[in-house]
């Protein structure tokens, strides 16, 4: 098991000889960091979340960041699938899918967007799967990410709903949060939850990721 944050090395050659491929990351580099802890990562410097009800702290100059991954990469990492390995996505990577159509096609989605941090319910849409199998509705205050989904619908196995009804955008309260699909030879996975840690210990959700990465490596 190997962690790495240098982007550079998402490689064909460096894919050898795993299983699985987890990537948790936004689809931008940020060289000169945030203009303020707001922009992106909602926490104010208090280090509390930004709340749907409070207003956006507006940046005093442009933010400037660019795609790290290239079509190589998003290449690479279809090859590494298609091939029997296994990739677990989580959150933000759905942005890279703005501007890599090799990654969109392997992941299947592209990103919108998100309303600041709010409460919304993750709910299970397909307890039959292997990856939901046990695992019931929970509560989380996050991002509630927004995306357009290209696969297959029958893929899908959780949604975000926002029970006060708030919309984003015109998108509605509501918008896929999970799926999971067969790709050549291996398998992958999307979770949308993820932007603060406490929702990434979630008890229902670590065991989504549980079953997900025994799903991956097809150990079920």
């Amino acid at each position: 098991m190997d962690f790495r944050d240098e982007v550079e090395l998402l490689t064909a050659q460096n894919l050898a000889g795993y299983k699985l491929l987890i990537v948790l990351r936004d689809g931008f580099l940020w060289p000169d960091g945030y203009l303020d802890e707001n922009s992106n990562a909602a926490w104010h410097s208090s280090g509390r979340p930004q709340l749907v009800s409070e207003p956006a702290v507006t940046p005093k100059r442009e933010i400037k960041g660019f795609a790290w991954m290239t079509p190589e990469q998003g290449r690479a990492v279809q090859s590494f699938v298609r091939n029997g390995g296994g990739a677990l996505l989580l959150h933000n990577v759905t942005h890279i899918g703005t501007h890599n159509a090799e990654f969109r096609e392997l992941l299947g989605a592209s990103y919108l967007g998100h309303p600041p941090v709010r409460t919304f319910k993750v709910r299970v849409t397909n307890a039959t799967h292997p990856i939901t199998r046990g695992v019931g509705d929970f509560v989380v205050t996050d991002e509630q990410h927004y995306m357009t989904y290209d696969k297959d619908r029958k893929h899908l196995l959780l949604e975000s709903v926002n029970e006060q009804g708030l919309a984003f955008q015109e998108h509605g309260p509501s918008a896929p949060a999970g799926w999971a699909f067969e790709y050549g030879k291996g398998r992958v996975c999307y979770f949308s939850p993820g932007h603060l840690l406490t929702v990434l210990w979630n008890p229902e959700y670590v065991k989504l990721q549980q079953n997900a990465v025994r799903w991956l490596l097809k150990q079920v």
